[in-house]
């Protein structure tokens, strides 16, 4: 689990590819002072396994899966990246919870000045992810956790301070970029639970009603 607090921007030195798979080498140094081959680590918001670690330099696979539906296969030797590594259990959480698993990748449509801030207007290719995306909650950009500014029925915009833009790989993004999504885990777990059983919901042993206001009042919670 990741808190969406950008620990440092790494650049990419080496890129396999094979198809779909990808294997990235990717330079460090803050991160490296106590990563272990296994961790995670949120690349871009994608989170990936370190799979060697050598001289400020670990390397992570990227599946046929990720590559599909992430902004990874843009990437190019000499390119930043956002990192962070896993949360420690004592740490703080300044963030919010981000799991480092992509829902979709958007295109910023806008980088707009607004005096001391920065605004990215960002359209999803896929709108079924708009019912996670409210004014004033979270988002994940680029494994960057940030806040909804307003929405409409195509985009939705961040505002950027100075300090997240000069930290993370925003400041070298523009128009027509890519970008990589995660909504809000929490809204994605009411929604599964509110339509959990009815068609199209994955459900087992026949079908089971989702819970509706007279689930939620026949169970004293009217």
């Amino acid at each position: 689990m990741f808190t969406g607090l950008v620990e440092e921007i790494g650049e990419m030195r080496r890129i396999g590819r094979k198809g779909e798979a990808m294997l990235l080498s990717i330079s460090a140094s803050r991160i490296m002072d106590d990563l272990k081959l296994g961790d995670s680590v949120s690349v871009n918001g994608v989170c990936l396994t370190a799979t060697t670690i050598d001289k400020g330099i670990f390397t992570v696979d990227v599946m046929p899966e990720t590559y599909r539906n992430t902004n990874l296969k843009e990437l190019q030797p000499g390119g930043k990246v956002n990192l962070e590594r896993a949360m420690a259990a004592g740490g703080r959480f300044g963030g919010h919870i981000v799991q480092g698993h992509v829902d979709g990748v958007g295109v910023i449509r806008s980088v707009l000045a607004d005096q001391n801030a920065v605004v990215y207007e960002i359209a999803p290719a896929n709108g079924d992810i708009f019912k996670y995306i409210i004014p004033k909650g979270s988002v994940t950009l680029d494994g960057i956790s940030l806040t909804v500014v307003k929405t409409t029925d195509s985009s939705f915009t961040v505002s950027i301070i100075p300090h997240t833009l000069a930290e993370t790989v925003l400041a070298y993004k523009k128009a027509g970029d890519t970008i990589n999504i995660e909504c809000d885990i929490l809204g994605k777990y009411v929604d599964h639970l509110l339509h959990y059983g009815s068609e199209g919901a994955g459900s087992k042993g026949g079908a089971k009603p989702g819970i509706s206001r007279d689930y939620l009042a026949e169970h004293g919670f009217a």
